[in-house]
């Protein structure tokens, strides 16, 4: 059972990472790609074209130029990106940030951003990265600084249903799709 939500934020790092043939609403789903893993551009130009045929909005994680060389509809600046200057940045592009507490959120609303992703809502098994919020802490946090959320972090099949207590329109999910294309890449060799 999948929890329903206006929008759902797909972030992954390399193009290889999503199979586009797989989304079947297109108008919900928006793929922010992190650029970890460098990668041939005419292919990201390729994937970018593959987006926009599906109507997918196609954002580019912390590299303006990356975003204007293959037309991407926005730019998500991540939480530790403190500085990125955007004032030639056109208007009709969607500008998202990165956040883990209440001094980043109120940094990516000074930096522009129309959307903010929250994290780590749950608990995740990263080497250097403790704690979480949970829903109730996620939830009172998100009423008090009178701001739509988006949570992100530590969101799996096993607490996926959890989600339809959070106090939200969207989420955002990383891990989750990466894990599952790891795992279909495993079962196919």
């Amino acid at each position: 059972m999948f929890i329903l939500k206006k929008k759902y934020f797909f972030i992954i790092e390399s193009i290889k990472d999503i199979e586009l043939k797989n989304i079947k609403n297109f108008g919900k789903f928006t793929i922010i790609y992190r650029n970890k893993i460098p990668e041939n551009i005419n292919k990201v130009k390729r994937f970018r074209l593959d987006c926009k045929s599906k109507k997918i909005p196609l954002i580019v994680a912390n590299n303006i130029n990356l975003m204007r060389a293959i037309k991407a509809d926005g730019l998500y600046i991540s939480a530790h990106n403190k500085k990125l200057n955007l004032r030639n940045f056109k208007k009709d592009l969607e500008v998202i940030g990165g956040a883990h507490n209440f001094k980043e959120i109120k940094q990516k609303k000074f930096q522009g951003c129309s959307e903010i992703l929250l994290s780590r809502l749950f608990e995740t098994s990263y080497k250097y990265k403790k704690g979480f919020m949970g829903v109730v802490k996620f939830n009172l946090f998100s009423k008090l600084i009178g701001t739509s959320l988006t949570p992100l972090g530590g969101i799996n099949f096993k607490n996926l249903n959890k989600l339809k207590n959070v106090n939200c329109e969207n989420i955002a999910l990383s891990s989750l799709i990466i894990d599952k294309a790891h795992q279909a890449q495993k079962v196919l060799k």
